[in-house]
């Protein structure tokens, strides 16, 4: 009964956006989403405040038992961040879209419309199931529908290699994740998460833990099973990649907190932080410097979504070593900061994709090398794009300095507790690293991209984007303002979360991280007024004045031009040496000689991509190859080879149900 609903469901919702105009659709789809999102965030805020557990639907499944779901305090955390990552990317995709209405079938907008809603609702799904079969059906619901999104713009080649990609990836994870329930089923005769804290105890945990992390590391883009994320976000549309990136991956974060909610034993705890911290430390790292070494802005935010991936890992493995060495404030710091970075990611990427989205159809291009300017000609954007910049460069006063402060401070509680010491002080160290890279990173692409002068005549006649898509954008700026401006009240929420993983989260809080983040929601304070009252000062000096502009200051050259200025790849270059390493280069073009005294015109191009793609790449490509020829091999025109196919088969079926292989 409770699938048949479903169905119904997804149909209704796919009738509702087919039948309106094709201007509607989009208003339709936010309506959907919407009105499901709210009312399931109520119960979510319901649950935070202290209300405990809510049961929402019980039912006997076919194949792995005794099925629920429910919110409790970690699916009640996620619900609130799916939700306005949903919204504010289903209302983007009003004025992202309205370009391609002309160009696109009435029945392609209306499958993209419904894709996006399913995908939107499968998530909320996935987040409040207690395992087994519900889950398992939204998580395969969500992916399908992803896949259909990314395939928005199918003609290109490259989307469709890019959407084949993911398919077969996330299918991958799934067969891992149905191995992992089918296992705990046969163990403990239940499917659901809450069975699992049993069947680690009873049996060695390490086999069905790694088969978990992998299936749910394949979906959050975890080193090395990354390789499909930056190739699927620049293929996607830009409020999808906002989605996916800002939103989707997270459920894969969800799937790892719950499979490390369940792990009890000392020594289980303490293998898994060292599993968990050495994954997010190479996946922040691998993540970075890979960003800072792209010339093409989606691709630069892709890459930095793994990098933040490897940064909530760090945060959770910093809390299972604490819990295993029983140091309640370092478990604390380090589960509270992976948790709120899994929600200020998701509004700092989603302000960052939304910013793409801008400046692809405005300009029509997001290579480095052909954009410069823009912050004259789109301010807002420019603006909004340098507020999620410094947030995810951890800057104060906004919200990822917050989350990135929180795991600092439960490795610095490891460090001097003396409890695995070289494993915080790795963590320490890669952390720190991590941060100075993504600030050149987005230097880079902020320098890059809205300084400067413009290189191209469509960068110079770009205007700002609509009033629409910049409300939008004003859903995840508003909560990296909150988070950056009351990190107390935003701790306060992941400290009850952390209920889930600690036993008594709130009296730590209070002891320890209350009057650290008033201080810190004191100075970001500090901060906003001396930048006001600069603000203020220099109007005031400027009233009554002339202010004349004028070229820069070319060092006694008297012809500059456009070319004459930093490109995303002369930028990064002292971080070159060691990419060539991680990457495989094509390049077109050829660089100035030494010899030139009076260089001729060149073109250089380098594009790069990652070493890992080819271990997971090459595989499906040349079974897909091998596959083609062989079934090709059977279609040789004659009809009489047809019908002997079709007799041979049944024959198969006749033979197979003889011998009660099948029913």
């Amino acid at each position: 009964m409770f699938f048949l609903c479903t169905l119904l469901a997804l149909a209704v919702i796919a009738a509702a956006i087919c039948a309106v105009p094709l201007r509607a659709k989009a208003w339709t789809a936010l309506a959907i989403v919407a009105a499901a999102g709210i009312a399931l965030a109520v119960e979510a805020a319901g649950v935070l405040a202290g209300g405990g557990s809510r049961p929402l639907w019980a039912f006997d499944s076919l194949m792995l038992g005794p099925d629920s779901g429910s919110l409790d305090a970690l699916s009640a955390f996620f619900v609130p961040v799916i939700v306005i990552g949903a919204v504010a990317a289903t209302l983007y995709s009003q004025g992202y879209l309205r370009h391609a209405l002309a160009h696109k079938s009435p029945a392609h907008v209306s499958l993209h419309y419904t894709a996006l809603a399913v995908m939107s609702l499968a998530m909320l799904g996935v987040v409040v199931s207690d395992g087994g079969y519900s889950f398992l059906f939204f998580w395969e619901l969500m992916t399908v529908a992803s896949f259909i999104l990314i395939l928005f713009d199918a003609e290109r080649r490259e989307v469709r290699r890019a959407a084949l990609s993911y398919l077969i990836m996330m299918h991958v994870g799934f067969v891992l994740l149905v191995v992992g329930f089918v296992q705990l089923h046969a163990a403990t005769g239940s499917a659901s998460f809450a069975a699992l804290a049993s069947c680690f105890a009873a049996r060695p945990f390490l086999p069905l833990f790694l088969v978990f992390l992998a299936g749910f590391g394949m979906k959050a883009g975890l080193f090395p099973m990354h390789v499909w994320l930056p190739e699927a976000h620049p293929a996607a549309p830009s409020h999808v990649s906002a989605l996916m990136s800002g939103v989707m991956i997270k459920t894969g974060i969800y799937g790892i907190l719950r499979v490390a909610a369940a792990l009890n034993d000392m020594a289980a705890l303490r293998t898994a932080g060292f599993i968990v911290l050495s994954l997010g430390i190479a996946t922040a790292l691998w993540g970075v410097i890979l960003a800072a070494s792209q010339n093409d802005v989606k691709r630069l935010l892709a890459y930095s979504s793994i990098e933040n991936i490897g940064v909530i890992l760090i945060g959770i493995g910093v809390a299972l070593l604490g819990k295993a060495a029983g140091s309640h404030a370092a478990a604390l710091c380090g589960m509270a900061g992976a948790l709120l970075h899994t929600a200020n990611h998701s509004f700092f990427k989603s302000l960052l994709f939304f910013g793409a989205g801008n400046i692809l159809t405005q300009t029509r291009t997001l290579s480095l090398d052909a954009l410069g300017g823009l912050a004259r000609h789109m301010p807002v954007t420019a603006l909004l794009f340098l507020i999620g910049a410094a947030a995810i460069c951890a800057l104060p006063p906004f919200n990822g300095f917050v989350s990135e402060l929180l795991i600092y401070l439960g490795m610095f509680k490891e460090i001097a507790a003396g409890n695995d010491t070289l494993a915080a002080a790795a963590g320490t160290v890669a952390l720190a690293l991590t941060g100075g890279i993504v600030v050149l990173a987005f230097t880079k692409l902020c320098g890059t991209v809205f300084l400067g002068s413009p290189r191209t005549h469509e960068v110079a006649e770009a205007t700002e984007a609509d009033n629409v898509r910049l409300t939008a954008m004003a859903l995840p700026l508003a909560g990296i303002l909150f988070v950056g401006l009351f990190p107390a009240a935003a701790a306060g929420i992941v400290t009850r979360t952390a209920r889930f993983f600690l036993p008594t989260p709130t009296v730590v809080n209070d002891c320890l991280l209350s009057p650290t983040l008033a201080a810190v929601g004191r100075t970001a304070w500090l901060l906003v007024a001396v930048v006001a009252l600069l603000v203020w000062l220099r109007r005031r000096a400027l009233r009554g004045r002339t202010v004349v502009q004028g070229l820069t200051w070319g060092c006694g050259f008297t012809a500059p031009n456009v070319r004459m200025q930093y490109t995303g790849e002369s930028f990064a270059e002292g971080l070159q040496s060691i990419v060539p390493s991680l990457t495989r280069q094509d390049g077109e073009g050829d660089a100035v000689g030494k010899n030139e005294i009076f260089p001729a015109a060149h073109r250089f191009d380098i594009r790069r991509k990652d070493r890992i793609d080819n271990l997971f790449a090459a595989w499906w490509v040349e079974a897909l190859r091998l596959l083609n020829q062989r079934v090709m091999r059977l279609r040789t025109g004659k009809i009489n080879h047809y019908l002997l196919f079709a007799l041979a088969f049944l024959g198969l079926v006749f033979l197979l149900s003889i011998f009660n292989l099948i029913g």
